[in-house]
């Protein structure tokens, strides 16, 4: 997976995502002061309820249905495409779902950057493709796949689109 080469419609078509996320968010970001006049009448109760039903953090299994689960919806905020059955099907592919695997023996090892985690991303790749809020550690399962799947959003349109090595 070369980090390079990324041609325009590509790069357009990630600052077009980029662009429709970040217009969700500050539509979201402005609810609140829509309705900031009648919030007035709540009770303190309620409000901190709603406050906290609101922050909960959703909790995901630490084995390869929850690392896929939480990046697709990781991926949802960032408005990266891709689906559970084209995720794990390329996990299979790639590394048989073990977040350890590391290819010690084809081109991109020999160069001196091997394929690393469940999707088997280069270093120069995971670095280019990081999505926000995971690890910086291509061995974090849930960061190898968000970023694998931005990168396979940009070359492809989607990891849904890839049946081989990519």
């Amino acid at each position: 997976m070369s980090a390079n080469g990324q041609n325009r419609h590509a790069r357009t078509s990630r600052l077009a995502r980029k662009l429709a996320v970040a217009g969700t968010g500050a539509a979201v970001l402005a609810l609140p002061l829509i309705g900031a006049t009648s919030a007035s009448a709540a009770t303190p109760a309620a409000a901190t309820t709603a406050t906290t039903a609101t922050t909960t953090a959703k909790t995901y299994p630490d084995n390869l249905d929850g690392w896929i689960r939480e990046s697709l919806d990781i991926m949802a905020q960032h408005g990266i495409p891709g689906s559970y059955e084209g995720i794990h099907r390329n996990i299979m592919r790639e590394s048989s779902g073990n977040p350890l695997a590391i290819n010690n023996w084809d081109i991109n090892a020999l160069n001196g950057t091997p394929s690393k985690g469940l999707l088997q991303v280069i270093d120069p790749t995971f670095q280019a493709y990081h999505v926000p809020g995971t690890s910086w550690d291509p061995y974090d399962p849930v960061a190898n796949i968000t970023a694998a799947c931005n990168y396979a959003a940009d070359r492809y349109g989607s990891m849904d689109n890839v049946f081989g090595a990519y």
